[in-house]
């Protein structure tokens, strides 16, 4: 049964080391629920990034793009890893005309791109043709609270927990539990303690 108690316990078992990736791959609601499902995946908020635009919102994206932003442990994932996903998450070979929309690997460090760099040597892709972007990190720019987590809008069952547990918006945004909970009712397949038959069929 998913308590205050279970979460916050929950949350405070995630280690504190990890590091970030960031990708570009269409409307950020779907990729946020799918990465929060991965085993090694701490945490996950979506954004916008890309752009020159100094602020911008969903409203006024300008020309970022939405993005997906996820906190994993090194010692349980790889960006390797995290770019198989991400290559299996979006056709590769078509780009969006909206920038908002568009397919972009993100790199942050000599490292993610070492990896990226054998990544793609070591794939079957025609690196004359793709049209996924590789681009440098420069900034993220945080979603509006809305876009935090979609797919728990309206399950009291999983919104009502977090309440009690205090949790604001931000807290939810950064939280573990949330981030399984997300996939979770996305259908994703979840390996997590508090997610017990019971619990999952619930509905809001």
């Amino acid at each position: 049964m998913l308590t205050p108690t279970v979460i916050e316990e929950f949350d405070a078992k995630v280690p504190d080391a990890s590091e970030t990736a960031t990708f570009g791959l269409g409307c950020f609601w779907g990729p946020d629920a799918a990465a929060g499902a991965l085993d090694g995946v701490v945490r996950t908020r979506v954004g916008y990034a890309g752009g020159t635009k100094p602020d911008p919102s969903y409203d006024v994206i300008g020309d970022h793009t939405e993005v997906v932003q996820l906190e994993y442990d090194p010692d349980q994932l790889s960006f390797g890893n995290l770019l198989e996903w991400a290559f299996a998450e979006h056709h590769p070979y078509k780009q969006p005309k909206k920038r908002q929309y568009q397919r972009i690997v993100f790199t942050e460090t000599a490292d993610q791109r070492a990896q990226l760099r054998s990544y793609l040597a070591d794939s079957e892709f025609d690196r004359e043709t793709i049209e996924t972007r590789f681009e440098a990190l420069e900034d993220f720019h945080v979603a509006e609270e809305y876009h935090q987590k979609f797919q728990l809008r309206g399950k009291r069952w999983i919104t009502e927990a977090f309440d009690s547990a205090g949790y604001d918006a931000t807290a939810v945004r950064e939280s573990p539990a949330a981030a399984k909970l997300n996939a979770h009712v996305a259908g994703h397949d979840v390996d997590v303690p508090f997610l017990e038959p019971s619990s999952a069929r619930r509905s809001a």
